[in-house]
């Protein structure tokens, strides 16, 4: 992953010298706007700049006084994992009038503040560029008012604007992802999760409300990501008669066995005629028809409270160093632009033109126009929404088309959290295209010993929330057992395949395809979806499962951390997962805020240890009470966990001690995180599509015949989209020895972990954020809480 020196940029020529930064959170609080802030102020003093708290948001830059405070490294410590906003967000009337703004740039220019760093909704960012508009004109006032030089003028000319979108509802056009989203919908799924027990213990429904007043994304994504029966959301009122269809649906699902329904309803939710549709509405509805026992659940603030997720740790400390960089880079003549996710990438969009867009959203609501609402919400957002649709709502038997097609669908390798999600998707998917779907049980081994039988839709019902993998799995590769699946294959007449695994799997479809040669068995399309927690997995940046792991871990640090909380000064020794990946070790580093991490890619000696020992001692002497190092299970064979325990023990004798931990497999169970239940569900209803129209392309003469390169690919995320890529043509990009890829996209934030715990190091900006327009089609199927 080396990259030619001109495209670094190096501790030395970081230069933010003679700037002065300020940061604020504005508008509602959101899980994840203190891991954007303590990213600014360290990345800011990292630059050499001056950093200023804004305490209380455009109130307190109003004020001024002690509101406006100088941050130094160690007051952004132990805030990573705590919830809403330290430095305080508040609504402020007088800013949206010129003397309030006027009494602003006041207490600004007294400090030499000329950038500005705001985390918070449409309208904070709004406001914010209302001030950077005015500013030339206010400094002019002041001048006039004697309250400062008139050289300030000249000195204190531009005022530049970054902002970040820290909102839970995930409102704001132009980004895959706001801060606070994930977080609140880990929220919503724990919630869901309980209710579901309790429901079906007393065959109850539930009707939740969950946020969302103008947006409907909370309610869309939680209902995709438990199976809801029913979702109500602002952008797509249901049609007239809804009410009938959803007590019809209701009782159909109850009919098949199921002793649970679970509606989802935005608190925004609205019918076609601009009428709310209120939680305790739908509940009547149900009674009234039905009879059914139904209760009302409000999630009210609880969605934005708690911890942070990892997601949205990793996203914040990425967006709030790319804004810096944002702000180093700005000139007069740059428009005020907005730190966005698009995929997998950073990029950096104008903000009105994104506020212009968000604006657009609500007048075609309001306008009736819901398509439309829909399609500018982003195609991650339709996505989302007709996935939910094909999922949730079986069409009669007489309706389906009748493909005469069987597919089957199994797991690989070890288990990860969402592959139960993926399957069910598939099954569905699968259904509703006209397809006979067979399930296969524990991997290839149990294709080769028969163990398929065909799966209906009630049969994954309730899957999306259930951890490992209830197909069974094995690890088995069907290279020797090659002649036997070629029977199965023949006696179930199978006509096309959806493997979900790990590295394994990917080895077994190529193992497939070359069986191609000499079975035609084989000659049909197959696909396989990456599922495992370890991300090694070449042809994509991130795995179903890789997420649920990463918030076992940063949990773990999180409870590891607290326990020392009080005592002397203290060094955990974390060993992870993830064989010779680095992936959970440097990326869960980065959301537990950890001071090192030791991976396998980044090779490491005697003499680096021993600088990481000095760095922590040297941090010990100062306020910081608790350290935290990652290990890699497989990141050198003579540098144990054992070995690094007894080394920082040794040598932090009289400074700290230390306490070392090996998380195991606690970091492969537990129930999928909202991601990966809707990345497993997207990708999978996504692959299943592309498997049929394989079918009829390749369906000659009455069979299917496959054997080209393309009707063997894994379904990826690379970057800003979904891609589908031809197995044999990823063997070049991939590592067999140490089972991983040979490019690895994470590499790129090592460099953020190691300034954030303050090592001088060099960082690669070749990647970095570049100033974009908003385009309408941007693609976003990438969609990260699938993102998201």
């Amino acid at each position: 992953m080396a990259q030619p020196d001109s495209k670094k940029i190096f501790f030395e020529n970081l230069s933010g010298a003679g700037k002065a930064i300020a940061v604020l959170t504005s508008g509602g609080d959101a899980q994840g706007m203190n891991a954007a802030v303590r990213a600014v102020v360290r990345m800011g003093l990292y630059v050499g700049a001056k950093v200023y708290f804004i305490h209380e948001g455009y109130q307190g830059m109003v004020d001024g006084g002690e509101n406006i405070r100088e941050a130094t490294w160690e007051s952004v410590s132990s805030m990573l994992q705590v919830g809403g906003t330290v430095i305080g967000s508040a609504r402020c009337k007088e800013f949206r009038t010129h003397e309030g703004r006027l009494k602003a740039a006041h207490n600004l220019v007294k400090r030499g503040i000329t950038n500005l760093c705001v985390i918070g909704g449409d309208g904070s960012l709004t406001g914010a560029n209302l001030f950077r508009e005015e500013w030339s004109g206010l400094l002019g006032e002041l001048v006039e008012q004697g309250l400062i030089e008139a050289d300030a003028v000249q000195k204190y000319s531009a005022l530049h604007i970054v902002g970040m979108v820290g909102s839970i509802d995930n409102d704001f056009c132009g980004t895959d992802m706001t801060i606070g989203t994930d977080s609140a919908l880990h929220r919503i799924i724990e919630v869901v999760d309980a209710i579901m027990t309790t429901a079906q213990s007393h065959q109850r429904t539930f009707v939740l409300e969950v946020m969302g007043r103008h947006c409907g994304y909370l309610a869309l994504v939680s209902a995709l990501a438990c199976g809801a029966d029913w979702v109500l959301i602002p952008e797509m009122p249901p049609e007239d008669g809804w009410e009938e269809k959803m007590c019809q649906k209701l009782s159909a699902t109850r009919s098949r066995g199921t002793r649970l329904n679970i509606i989802i309803v935005a608190e925004g939710a609205l019918d076609r005629h601009g009428k709310p549709i209120t939680s305790s509405f739908v509940k009547e509805l149900v009674v009234k028809c039905l009879g059914f026992d139904t209760r009302v659940t409000i999630l009210g603030h609880v969605q934005r409270g708690g911890t942070p997720s990892a997601f949205d740790r990793i996203l914040a400390s990425r967006m709030g160093v790319e804004a810096v960089l944002a702000l180093l880079e700005t000139t007069a003549n740059t428009p005020a632009c907005v730190v966005s996710l698009c995929g997998n990438q950073s990029v950096r969009l104008p903000l009105m033109e994104c506020v212009q867009m968000t604006q657009e959203v609500q007048k075609a609501m309001d306008e009736k126009r819901f398509e439309e609402a829909v399609k500018l919400r982003g195609r991650s957002f339709e996505n989302n929404l007709k996935t939910y649709k094909l999922l949730a709502h079986r069409k009669p038997e007489s309706e389906l088309p009748t493909s005469n097609f069987n597919v089957a669908v199994l797991n690989v390798g070890a288990p990860a959290a969402g592959m139960n999600a993926a399957v069910r998707s598939a099954v569905r998917v699968g259904i509703s295209e006209g397809h006979k779907m067979f399930a296969v049980s524990d991997g290839f081994e149990g294709f080769y010993k028969g163990q398929i039988k065909e799966i209906k839709w009630a049969d994954v019902g309730g899957w999306t929330g259930q951890g490992g993998s209830l197909l069974g799995t094995k690890r088995t590769l069907p290279a020797k057992h090659v002649d036997k699946i070629a029977d199965q294959m023949r006696k179930h007449n199978i006509n096309a395949l959806l493997v979900i695994g790990g590295f394994e799997a990917f080895e077994s479809l190529l193992q497939l395809y070359e069986a191609r040669a000499t079975y035609e068995e084989f000659c049909i399309p197959m696909c396989m979806l990456p599922g495992t927690i370890s991300n090694n997995v070449p042809g994509t940046d991130l795995s179903i499962g890789a997420d649920t792991a990463l918030n076992a871990i940063v949990e773990t640090c999180d409870r590891i951390k607290q326990s020392a909380s009080g005592t002397k000064r203290r060094v955990f020794i974390i060993e992870t997962m993830g064989g010779y990946c680095g992936y959970l070790a440097s990326v869960g580093g980065l959301a537990a805020g950890a001071d090192a991490a030791y991976i396998y890619e980044e090779p490491f000696d005697i003499r680096d240890l021993q600088a990481n020992v000095e760095h922590l001692t040297e941090k010990m002497k100062t306020s910081i009470q608790r350290g935290l190092v990652l290990r890699n299970e497989n990141c050198n064979d003579n540098y144990t966990t054992d070995f690094i325990y007894q080394l920082y023990s040794e040598e932090g004798r009289g400074v700290f001690d230390c306490r070392k931990n090996v998380l195991g497999h606690m970091q492969q169970g537990g129930a999928p995180s909202p991601f990966d239940r809707n990345f497993g569900t997207k990708i999978s209803a996504k692959a299943m599509q592309w498997i049929s129209k394989k079918l009829v392309e390749t369906f000659r003469q009455g069979r299917v015949f496959a054997n080209t390169e393309d009707t063997c690919c894994l379904l990826g995320m690379r970057r800003r989209a979904l891609v589908f890529q031809p197995v044999v043509q990823l063997k070049e990009d991939t590592d067999f020895v140490h089972r991983i890829p040979k490019e690895q996209w994470w590499l790129k934030l090592r460099p953020l972990m190691k300034i954030l715990a303050k090592y001088k190091t060099s960082y690669d900006v070749s990647d970095s954020g570049q100033l974009e327009h908003v385009v309408r089609n941007r693609p976003r199927e990438s969609d990260a809480s699938v993102a998201m």
